[in-house]
């Protein structure tokens, strides 16, 4: 096991993760930004580096620095969160040079399955069923080529994307020339990387996903499924565990079939197979993020199981402790992110409590949210034995949580959860009026 870590992120989930490795008895690293001086995170770890100016291309990203931090302070591994540098190969290549071990997959996995349209070929003949598509499309003649064989509507997406940037829904072929132009555009802002690919549009359909730990020795399990479906603009809002949508039978099929094709394609680490799911009840396999997952929290609550430290055991080689059928997934849990909607500066917390309640944050008195950084506050999550236990401790929550002096999306999250489409499990990708 290491000894000691650095903490390649901010907010809350560098406070998530410095928690996870005190727990273990491993000591932390904490690198910040000048806008970030007083953050909790800074505060919580053993050692911490100023690696830079607000701008995240200043600090966060900048990728000399935090490995010159984690030189000088004797670090043995850096963990990257998500977002940021989690899914950059030359990052962890870098690490690889320099001594360090990145926690998370190897560079060599991650460019073989961080390009989308590339993946989708791997995944081809391991039983599951790919959304029908392209590889990288270079230019929008031929997009509009593609899109016709295809059958409109479609969607253009960036090979190098996530978050929910540099997509594009195009329903008609006159529409396609300007889509193109503005996804490659949003995809070189905000990834480097222009290049995009089409896929058939499945509409109506609910997003789903599986959270997956695969180990060094060949073991691979799947922490069951989560309903991602609640979101604007390709953001999500609120997950749940597990979805409503998807019966015991289905559920056992799609688990198995995800772990062959996880075995197959050779990965190491924790990641999360992405599907749309049609209402004929069956999954199209979307993409694979190879991080840790903002909602993560929702399948810890689920199983017991600590993701976190599980890939901080995975990184430095130790196998999985527990077979697929020792995986406990009773009950139901439910995240709510809790978003500012503007910057402020926080002047009052009060943080709601009781069994199975938790707020993953990393607010303070007195932290000020910043326009540099993403505007997530937190994420509230509930448990419970089931489903209806679970809407009615989160509408609980949400009404006891108070943040003052930075507006917020509480008032929003506590309308979805007591409407009658969302707590009869009904909903898909339209709810928050996504077409």
């Amino acid at each position: 096991m290491f000894s000691k870590i650095l903490i390649a992120n901010r907010g809350e989930i560098a406070v998530r993760i410095i928690r996870a490795c005190k727990e273990m008895g491993v000591a932390t690293v904490a690198v910040y930004s000048e806008a970030d001086r007083n953050a909790l995170h800074v505060a919580l770890a053993d050692q911490s580096y100023c690696i830079g100016g607000p701008e995240a291309s200043e600090s966060y990203l900048n990728q000399n620095q935090i490995i010159s931090a984690a030189i000088l302070a004797g670090a043995q591994a850096i963990h990257p969160g998500y977002g940021f540098l989690s899914e950059n190969a030359h990052f962890a290549r870098l690490c690889r040079k320099n001594g360090l071990v990145f926690i998370g997959p190897d560079p060599e996995s991650m460019e073989r399955l961080s390009d989308k349209a590339v993946l989708k070929e791997l995944i081809r003949g391991t039983g599951l069923s790919v959304i029908p598509g392209t590889k990288a499309v270079a230019s929008a003649e031929e997009a509009g080529k593609a899109a016709d064989k295809i059958g409109y509507p479609v969607m253009l997406k960036a090979c190098a994307g996530g978050g929910g940037r540099g997509i594009r829904l195009i329903r008609a072929a006159e529409d396609l020339e300007e889509a193109y132009l503005q996804a490659t555009s949003e995809a070189v802002g905000a990834f480097g990387d222009g290049s995009v690919y089409l896929e058939k549009y499945i509409f109506p359909a609910r997003h789903v996903e599986l959270q997956i730990l695969a180990d060094e020795q060949g073991n691979v399990v799947c922490l069951g499924d989560r309903d991602c479906s609640l979101q604007r603009r390709n953001q999500k809002l609120i997950e749940e565990t597990p979805s409503p949508a998807v019966n015991a039978g289905q559920r056992s099929q799609i688990i198995r079939l995800a772990v062959e094709a996880v075995k197959k394609i050779g990965y190491i680490g924790a990641g999360t197979l992405e599907f749309l799911l049609d209402t004929q009840g069956n999954f199209w396999f979307m993409e694979m993020n190879v991080r840790l997952q903002v909602e993560h929290c929702i399948t810890e609550m689920l199983t017991g199981i600590d993701l976190v430290k599980w890939q901080i055991r995975i990184a430095a080689g130790i196998p999985l402790s527990f077979a697929q059928e020792e995986i406990p997934m009773q009950g139901s849990a439910i995240e709510c992110r809790i978003n500012a909607a503007s910057c402020g500066t926080l002047q009052m917390l009060h943080v709601p409590g009781g069994p199975s309640v938790r707020f993953d944050t990393s607010l303070i008195q007195g932290a000020t949210v910043s326009p540099y950084y993403d505007s997530l506050l937190g994420k509230l999550v509930v448990y419970a034995k089931t489903r209806e236990e679970a809407l009615r401790k989160m509408r609980a929550a949400l009404c006891e949580l108070v943040i003052e002096g930075i507006p917020t999306n509480i008032q929003e999250q506590l309308r979805i959860v007591e409407d009658e489409r969302f707590t009869s499990g009904n909903y898909d990708l339209t709810f928050m009026g996504n077409r």
